[in-house]
């Protein structure tokens, strides 16, 4: 099993990219999808936060009325820490419920609008950016879902820029086109990269790299300071470092703070897309980027 994380700015296409990659296989998980689920009338969610917020967030059937909602939780940082103290657990529950039923061989891709402002890129094998520019999404919030161009500009204004989806991005798939070439650009990546990656997680083996996909790289500074972030999600407090030995190469070191905690390792790295290689020494997984880890014992 590999996990993918799916981000874009709003009106940038994302929902073509999910519906491509399901179309193949894809276990998905919706984070907004998740978050309407645990306050659906009925449930805990619901119920905590008309405790919070009173009654009035409620509509006439009971369902919450969300702009009732958000008017009052977004007045100040004490709402809003209020409200996310009440969703963010049950979404991460539910979320947490629908990995562990996810098949062995999996890929499961999240769909996660604020992956980027949340920081959680590190946790995920891969993330996919779809981009359009500001002045393409622009005309497709205001044309086709009727929004205000004011609200829109706001809306776009207060996510992330590009430079810091760049950042954190595996893949880049830009939708300045049809949505046909933007689902045709998906495809590829599951047929080329996803698959792939999965299978050599699944066996413990080290990816050939694919140096046509290697060379779609989308941070100009290399993917060398993405996977220290992801080598320490995936050490913990089993690493005392995590150090770049060869930006260029991607070559990484992680010094354990024991052998118990170099052995543990072994496992961890594997799942996580990292084959043990020799002893000692670790390979990525996946086709497009290639990487070698050496575990040290401090």
């Amino acid at each position: 099993m590999i996990r993918l994380g799916l981000t874009g700015g709003i009106g940038a296409g994302k929902s073509t990219v999910a519906k491509t990659f399901v179309e193949r296989g894809a276990y998905i998980i919706d984070a907004d999808k998740i978050a309407r689920e645990v306050v659906e009338p009925g449930t805990e969610g619901l119920e905590k936060l008309v405790e919070a917020f009173g009654s009035d967030i409620l509509s006439a059937d009971g369902s919450l009325d969300r702009p009732a909602l958000a008017a009052k939780a977004f007045v100040d940082e004490e709402s809003r820490k209020k409200l996310n103290a009440i969703t963010h657990p049950l979404i991460g529950a539910r979320t947490q419920e629908l990995l562990e039923a996810a098949p062995e061989d999996a890929v499961v891709v999240q769909d996660i609008p604020l992956l980027v402002e949340n920081h959680t890129a590190p946790f995920f094998h891969l993330v996919v950016i779809v981009h359009a520019d500001e002045d393409v999404r622009l005309h497709r919030l205001t044309t086709m879902r009727g929004v205000d161009e004011a609200d829109a500009r706001a809306r776009i204004a207060a996510q992330a820029t590009e430079e810091q989806r760049r950042a954190v991005a595996d893949v880049w798939l830009d939708n300045s086109g049809t949505p046909e070439e933007l689902a045709a650009a998906a495809a590829e990546v599951w047929d080329r990269r996803l698959v792939p990656f999965e299978a050599n997680v699944r066996a413990r083996r080290a990816a050939e790299p694919d140096p046509e996909l290697i060379a779609l790289e989308p941070n100009p500074d290399g993917p060398s300071a993405r996977v220290v972030n992801r080598l320490w999600a995936i050490a913990g407090e089993r690493a005392a470092a995590v150090e770049v030995v060869d930006a260029e190469k991607v070559q990484l070191r992680i010094v354990a703070r024991d052998g118990a905690a170099a052995e543990q390792l072994t496992d961890l790295l594997a799942v996580g897309g990292f084959a043990p290689a020799e002893p000692g020494v670790y390979r990525s997984c996946d086709p497009g980027r290639p990487a070698t880890v050496v575990v040290e014992t401090a």
